[in-house]
């Protein structure tokens, strides 16, 4: 604050942290000068984002976003989509929450590698593969999409090793069954 730079905070995730954590996104965001919040990434819209400010700079943004050409028709729909959700997802993010927990422990206690001793706070399970993998990290997510119907993504972390699983509204408990039944599987000798 003493040297005047502004503080935004990329909020994609902040409803998530805020479920998480039992706190308000406000005090998540306390200090800060803007926010954003996606209303996609786990609120369940299809679309939309919003931007938080004091008045002048929704006012300046307003402004760069018609210069750049983000004027829309028909925004009421999208506006009322994202209403939607702010209104009735959030507190269903926990039941995400507890999904990618138990993908966790069962992938754990299967032997798979898992940062952080495999806690997970929110949505997002990050894996490697055993040392006795039956398949190499290059073929996990074909087989498992061939096999099971279930789209996974590798090549995080140095060296590409670990594998992201994101739990979200669109997958039910028999989907993370589904998945579990499919890494352990197609990798446990």
């Amino acid at each position: 604050r003493e040297s005047d730079i502004k503080v935004h905070i990329d909020g994609a995730r902040i409803m998530n942290a805020s479920v998480a954590l039992n706190t308000s996104p406000s005090s998540l965001c306390k200090g800060a000068d803007s926010l954003t919040i996606c209303l996609s990434k786990g609120l369940g819209a299809p679309m939309g984002s919003i931007l938080v400010g004091e008045t002048e700079f929704i006012r300046l943004a307003r402004r760069a976003r018609k210069r750049l050409g983000g004027g829309m028709r028909q925004v009421g729909v999208i506006a009322s989509m994202g209403m939607h959700a702010l209104t009735n997802n959030i507190d269903r993010m926990a039941d995400d929450h507890l999904r990618a927990q138990r993908i966790a422990s069962e992938l754990k206690g299967a032997g798979f590698f898992l940062p952080r001793d495999g806690k997970v706070d929110t949505n997002i399970v990050f894996f490697a593969l055993p040392e006795n993998s039956k398949l190499t990290k290059e073929e996990l997510p074909a087989k498992m999409l061939e096999k099971y119907g279930v789209k996974i993504a590798g090549g995080y972390s140095e060296g590409g090793r670990m594998f992201r699983l994101v739990t979200h509204m669109d997958v039910d408990d028999h989907g993370i069954d589904t998945a579990i039944e499919g890494i352990i599987s197609l990798c446990i000798p």
